[in-house]
């Protein structure tokens, strides 16, 4: 699974950052939100990106895990932060790499 997690994580942080550097940041924003099909996007992302950041709360306050660094990631970088909490959640029992 983090070997997975592990692939995902560099392809769509190369991907996130070759758009941005095309763009630049604010014309990423402006080139997500000239059309209602971008607002789609960001709005259904943004549900998702909650939904998640919920469940990193739980699971990072059960376990005894730092939060407030990805939650600024989450909301800096979008699912980068979720996906790097992943990666570096220690091993649980019954779980394989």
């Amino acid at each position: 699974m983090k070997k997975l997690v592990l692939v995902v994580l560099v392809a769509f942080t190369a991907f996130t950052s070759w758009a941005v550097a095309t763009t630049g940041f604010v014309g990423f924003f402006r080139e997500l939100l000239a059309g209602p099909a971008g607002w789609q996007v960001l709005v259904d992302v943004t549900i998702a990106l909650t939904l998640v950041l919920s469940w990193m709360a739980r699971d990072a306050r059960r376990h005894g895990r730092a939060f407030l660094p990805y939650l600024l990631l989450t909301l800096g970088a979008g699912s980068i932060g979720p996906l790097l909490y992943l990666l570096l959640a220690p091993r649980r029992g019954g779980e394989q790499g």
